[in-house]
């Protein structure tokens, strides 16, 4: 039976401040069951706070307006279900009773606020939220509980897994997925908790465009077939255009514009544009693969070829792209290079001096006098968070200079990673947990640049960034390469960011390279083989 959207969550003029900065100013809305509600904005826009407050995250609390969860609700089982007359409980199957449930003015042990958190499911950014030694079905497993009889259990993990397109992985440990892979099996077990809210945050920032597409219309098709309410994040103006019946556009805290989707992305989009890369002198190789190959073993999945035979030579000064759709080996490649994880056979060299370092042989005279130079960041990056964005950049990495310098550095490293100006004194005394995810992304990069390695390996810098965000981080990369001289390996599959700042690129596929040149090189290699589509962001212009 098809049952008619209703308001699920009424909000009331919601403002949030940390430190004195307001992150959220009277926000008003309604999210209705069935109908994807779409927030849109730059990095720091309060998008993230805005989820966390509906989730009822640990100081998020509204400093002012209300939180209205609509709900039926069991005494017996203290479940909360849809808030439609007469519907009974999905667990005893008892009468429910229909409450309005102002969420946070209940205490945390209230059985009304935790009937509503317990039908909340999440998805924040960059979040792999796995079992990392089970594999991807028991990982479903965990998640569905003991809600169902086992056949039952196992028949909703593999239509889980089809959803999500993962049934080739349902064997597979979770910790030797790639980030892209790990996203899609966290959706799958946020789905497999039966909730009545999705609230997803960048829900495909690490998934490179075709399959980022194929988790917009599941999510799509699972939000209007179940009547699901989804309040969804993206960096991609298209896929919220895509998703979303209405959109929000956040801008600093403050509501810009909410209305069709269509007409709120439009207006956003005029104030994003793409830097280009200018022309460099490049110098010598700096790098070099030769026959690389990275094999693992696993009891489940026998002999897995990651890289498989990878043949490159990387010049000083280059800005170097690694691309390929999720699970292709360029991760494990770059990984390689850095020295974090040794080839199985053939060579992996880094020049130090006038000398090709081994990247395979340990020690000090192997691999250890490369890592020094050698800056990386991750997908799955950290930061310490009793400290402030100044002792992150400086002595919590192991920076010794007096403080002064430390600051002017701080100050110079912010600038190249996008900061303007005015936001410096707060980014610098700020702690990680008051920024936004992608503030502290950018900072987990000025991490990186202040170290001045020769050579910076970028994992999927531009995952969960608005393209205003990634034009400003295009440019620092561009900007750093010509200031300090600087080889930078881009591992993406963001063909308009490799196209707009790097100099060549190797498209891999299936552990090899299949194709190297320019970036237009490879984009004619896609063209050609009807592929290209596989590697647009949905937020290019």
């Amino acid at each position: 039976m098809t049952l008619e959207p209703v308001p699920l969550i009424i909000v009331k003029g919601v403002s949030k401040s940390f430190d004195g900065n307001k992150v959220l100013d009277n926000l008003s809305t309604t999210i209705v069951s069935g109908k994807p509600l779409g927030l849109i904005g730059k990095s720091a826009a309060g998008k993230s706070v805005f989820i966390h407050m509906l989730r009822g995250s640990k100081d998020y609390f509204p400093d002012e307006g209300s939180i209205i969860y609509r709900i039926n609700y069991c005494e017996s089982c203290r479940r909360a279900e849809h808030p439609y007359e007469g519907q009974p409980c999905g667990v005893c199957g008892n009468e429910t009773t229909l409450e309005e449930v102002d969420f946070w003015s209940l205490d945390e042990r209230d059985p009304l606020r935790q009937a509503v958190r317990n039908r909340i499911a999440i998805m924040l950014q960059r979040t792999f939220a796995l079992f990392g030694d089970k594999t991807v079905i028991e990982n479903l497993f965990e998640a569905l509980g003991d809600r169902m009889r086992e056949n039952k259990k196992v028949e909703r993990a593999i239509e889980l897994l089809e959803l999500v397109g993962m049934t080739h992985r349902t064997t597979h440990i979770a910790r030797d997925l790639s980030g892209g892979e790990k996203q899609r099996i966290v959706l799958a077990r946020q789905l497999a908790k039966d909730p009545l809210i999705l609230l997803a945050d960048e829900p495909t920032g690490t998934l490179d465009p075709q399959t980022a597409e194929m988790v917009h219309d599941t999510l799509v098709r699972t939000v209007e077939e179940d009547n699901i309410g989804l309040v969804v994040t993206s960096h991609w103006p298209e896929a919220i255009e895509r998703m979303a019946s209405e959109a929000i556009w956040l801008d600093a805290g403050e509501v810009k514009d909410i209305g069709d989707p269509a007409t709120i992305v439009e207006e956003f989009m005029q104030e994003y544009d793409f830097v280009r890369s200018e022309d460099v002198e490049t110098g010598q190789p700096i790098i070099k693969l030769t026959n690389a190959k990275k094999y693992f073993f696993s009891v489940v999945r026998g002999v897995v070829k990651a890289v498989d035979g990878v043949d490159m030579e990387i010049k000083e000064k280059e800005i170097f792209a690694l691309v390929g759709l999720s699970g292709a080996g360029k991760t494990t490649t770059s990984r390689m290079i850095a020295g974090i994880t040794p080839a199985t056979d053939g060579k992996v060299e880094i020049n130090i001096g006038d000398e090709f370092i081994d990247m395979s042989v340990t020690g000090e005279a192997g691999r250890g006098r490369a890592t020094p130079y050698i800056g990386m960041l991750h997908q799955e990056y950290t930061l310490y968070p009793f400290d402030t964005i100044l002792r992150n950049l400086t002595t919590c990495i192991g920076m010794k200079m007096p403080a002064e310098l430390a600051k002017v550095k701080a100050i110079q490293v912010l600038r190249s990673a996008g900061f303007p100006e005015r936001d410096m004194e707060r980014i610098l005394y700020s702690y990680p947990e008051k920024l936004s995810t992608g503030e502290k992304q950018r900072i987990a990069f000025a991490q990186v640049l202040i170290k001045e390695p020769k050579i910076i390996i970028l994992d999927e810098p531009t995952g969960t960034m608005d393209p205003i965000t990634k034009m400003a981080v295009a440019q620092a990369v561009v900007d750093s390469r010509r200031d300090l001289g600087e080889t930078f390996i881009v591992v993406s599959h963001d063909m308009d960011f490799v196209m707009n700042c790097c100099d060549r690129a190797a498209l891999m596929e299936g552990g090899k390279v299949v194709a190297e040149g320019t970036p237009e090189d490879i984009v004619g290699y896609l063209t050609e083989h009807g592929k290209l589509d596989e590697f647009k962001d949905g937020g290019s212009a």
